[in-house]
């Protein structure tokens, strides 16, 4: 089927570019606009005709892309009309009039430059990556994928495990012939070399993925902290509803924010006490589970709040901030108590030290986000593979005798086979729906 879809974005704009790719291109373009093919990769201005009549939809630049030089690998075509909802629904009216044309799928045209052999699984990650990239760190990150360094990387570790692994099973199909020792020390030196070299990427603090999906930051207390009117603050609008009723959040409220070009995900939660509501015991329990998974923690309690319970000092045992909110309050010195950890003292109602408490947590994300090494992991089913791939090179490592090799062959076999997984060279059929599905139609 040939499919065509708007690639520009939706909503009135001064140009909108309509893309067709599939065996009918050609013949769509001829009739759209009247005449021959135009020189292929050159922008030509033509009118655009209804179904190949004298109706004029619209003036406007084609480029004919043929395959498989082209970004799908197959015939393409991109309309570039006036961004008008009305010219757009023209242009796709006509366009499905012609015979096995229909609307593209969410991703299918990086879809089909992947099954075209056009780009690797990665690199149509990485796409999708820079399409949704909100900060100046995503779009550097997107970009640095998409020059190919960690498809390389995976690639090469994968070339060198088949390599050894024809070794192996050469040694299986030939019992009788002896291998050269010079072989067998390769062999082990090898999946060594490769073995260190994942693990050594396994331990990255997991930044790709906090540079993708967000720095995760909790605000955590009790009730009537300040918790609410702090996530106001950081949003810059009225996230949060904020009243003196202690338990007015329940749930928890999550702003995405973009801090020096730092991508950061903060979360308000429920305040933490003991209570015999069962809805607010729900969203304490949530707001704990939120801690967990939370990068950075803000432990806000108010000034008069000397009393510490155990949850609260257990959240402040790792990756916690302590925010003394309601300075305005204080008469005299500090209580002692808050002194034991890292805080800062804030008043949000009037304005005071927030600065402060910004630049603390603005420290803490260029402490999370710098490497010095190559990011290569930007996504959970990155990693899962790694650390199969690893798990099978470990069992492998551990067989020695002759009778092991037929084990220590399946143990290579999967080992390269969650590396070829990666980069989209086998068993990717399942995983293909919910990777393009993330993608904006058109693209």
């Amino acid at each position: 089927m040939t499919i065509y879809a708007l690639s520009s974005g939706p909503g009135i704009s001064g140009i909108a570019v309509i893309r067709v790719s599939g065996k009918s291109t050609a013949e769509v373009v001829k009739k759209m606009i009247g005449s021959k093919l135009p020189p292929p990769r050159v922008a030509t201005l033509k009118k655009f005709n209804k179904n190949g009549g004298k109706e004029v939809i619209d003036e406007g630049v084609i480029i004919w892309f043929p395959g498989p030089n082209s970004y799908t690998g197959e015939d393409l075509a991109e309309f570039h009309v006036h961004g008008s909802r009305a010219v757009i629904k023209a242009m796709h009216l006509a366009i499905s009039k012609f015979k096995n044309c229909r609307l593209a799928e969410p991703g299918e045209f990086t879809k089909r430059a992947f099954q075209n052999g056009r780009i690797n699984l990665i690199k149509a990650e990485s796409i999708s990556d820079l399409i949704s990239a909100e900060t100046e760190i995503q779009r550097k990150q997107a970009l640095k994928i998409m020059s190919g360094k960690s498809s390389d990387r995976f690639n090469s570790w994968r070339e060198k495990l088949l390599k050894i692994l024809s070794h192996v099973e050469a040694k299986i199909d030939f019992p009788d012939e002896d291998l050269p020792k010079n072989i067998i020390k390769v062999i082990q030196n090898t999946s060594n070399h490769v073995l260190k070299e994942i693990k050594k990427t396994l331990n990255d603090q997991k930044v790709g993925e906090r540079i993708r999906e967000g720095f995760k930051i909790a605000i955590l207390g009790p009730p009537n902290s300040g918790k609410s009117s702090l996530l106001n603050y950081l949003s810059k609008r009225d996230a949060a509803i904020v009243s003196e009723i202690a338990g007015t959040t329940r749930d928890v409220i999550e702003t995405h924010l973009n801090l020096d070009g730092y991508p950061v995900v903060v979360s308000d939660t429920a305040g933490i006490r003991s209570s015999k509501n069962e809805i607010e015991k729900k969203g304490i329990k949530i707001a704990l589970k939120r801690a967990e998974d939370a990068d950075l923690k803000l432990v806000i309690v108010s000034v008069k709040n000397v009393n510490f319970t155990s949850v609260l000092k257990d959240l402040l045992k790792k990756n916690a901030i302590l925010v003394v909110n309601k300075s305005d309050l204080v008469k005299g010195k500090l209580n002692s108590k808050f002194k034991k950890y890292e805080h800062v003292l804030i008043s949000i109602k009037n304005n005071s030290n927030l600065n402060k408490l910004i630049l603390k947590i603005k420290n803490k994300l260029k402490n999370k986000f710098t490497t010095t090494e190559d990011i290569l992991i930007t996504r959970e089913r990155h990693r899962q593979n790694l650390i199969n791939c690893a798990e099978h090179l470990e069992k492998f490592q551990k067989k020695k005798s002759a009778q092991d090799f037929d084990k220590a062959a399946e143990d290579l076999r999967l080992a390269t086979r969650h590396l070829g997984m990666i980069v989209g060279k086998v068993g990717v059929e399942e995983l293909l729906g919910s990777i393009f599905n993330d993608f904006c139609i058109g693209k």
